[in-house]
């Protein structure tokens, strides 16, 4: 296979990748998309190189063509003028001029025979070389306008991406203040807060509670000293 049979190959399996399904298939579709891009971008250069090549190859043969038809018909205008002067010549009597001026003629028409031949021979190669070029041309449109479009998905692609970091961040960061999350930082320091007021007023029942006791207490013991005096007066009432 000739290197611009290969790249017309490439060229072509390009032209038809279904893009989109390779980006969707793929677990890094941006890594995916930059693959892509760099193969579409040599494969473009390798192109633009066999289109250039084949199309100078293409005009050469061209000129070759019309060189073979210009000299074909030079050869007929030649041997058509041999002819006519043999005419004359014989008509004159001058048989062995005319003989001579007719093995021109017959010279010319092998010259002319000759270069229709080779027109004829170059005329497949011609319409092969250029439909190449046309297969080259409509390819290498094709996978420009495939790497534009890769280009702008890519951009769109990284810009969603980074939208979709950013809306993460977003949401961890309102999370991470969430009062009724218990698993936020305010939501446990809300909580130790609690138990610190409860605990406090425990403190507050407790110490209440000692207090209470101790005027109970301080009750208690006036009523003793008023049945201790009560008593005292009796005894001395009694004597």
């Amino acid at each position: 296979m000739t290197s611009k049979q290969t790249v017309l190959g490439r060229v072509a399996q390009l032209a038809k990748a279904n893009i989109n399904a390779l980006i969707d298939q793929a677990e890094d579709p941006q890594k995916m998309i930059d693959q892509l891009i760099r193969d579409y971008s040599n494969n473009i250069g390798d192109a633009e190189e066999a289109v250039a090549t084949t199309i100078g190859n293409l005009r050469l043969m061209e000129q070759d063509h019309a060189e073979d038809l210009a000299a074909a018909k030079e050869w007929g205008d030649k041997a058509l003028a041999a002819s006519r002067k043999a005419d004359e010549l014989r008509t004159a009597a001058s048989t062995a001029e005319a003989d001579r001026f007719d093995n021109l003629a017959k010279i010319a028409l092998g010259r002319q025979l000759q270069s229709e031949r080779e027109a004829a021979a170059a005329a497949p190669a011609i319409a092969s070389q250029t439909e190449v070029v046309a297969k080259l041309r409509t390819g290498l449109d094709q996978m420009k306008a495939k790497l534009s479009d890769l280009q702008a998905k890519r951009d769109s692609l990284v810009a969603r991406a980074k939208s979709a970091q950013a809306q993460n961040r977003m949401t961890d960061a309102v999370k991470s203040v969430d009062v009724l999350d218990p698993t936020s930082e305010l939501g446990r320091f809300e909580d130790k807060v609690r138990r610190e007021e409860a605990r406090a007023r425990g403190k507050e029942e407790l110490a209440a509670s000692s207090l209470d006791a101790q005027f109970e207490a301080l009750d208690a013991l006036g009523d003793g000293a008023e049945i201790d005096a009560r008593l005292a007066r009796l005894k001395a009432g009694a004597a």
